[in-house]
């Protein structure tokens, strides 16, 4: 059996159903300190080093999501469409 649910919602609404914190303010908070620091960049060498600086851990922080993402895609891939897992 096959059951859709269609919910019309805001995000807003979504956020509270869920029970998701609200980060607006820490949101705003972090794009005016990146808007700020990016009116100092005046060639892309300049942008590549701020990137890596925000990236949590650097570029091995990124290299683990990667990871993570190949890992998940796998995983997703062995997956049939009912939930059970496909054999070797």
């Amino acid at each position: 059996m096959k059951v859709n649910v269609e919910v019309d919602c805001s995000p807003e609404e979504a956020r509270r159903f869920m029970g998701l914190p609200d980060v607006e303010k820490a949101n705003a908070a972090y794009i005016d300190a990146v808007s700020s620091a990016m009116q100092g960049v005046t060639n892309p060498g300049q942008l590549e080093e701020y990137a890596k600086q925000l990236a949590p851990m650097g570029q091995f922080g990124l290299q683990l999501f990667q990871n993570f993402m190949d890992m998940a895609v796998s995983q997703a891939g062995m997956m049939t469409t009912d939930g059970s897992s496909k054999k070797k």
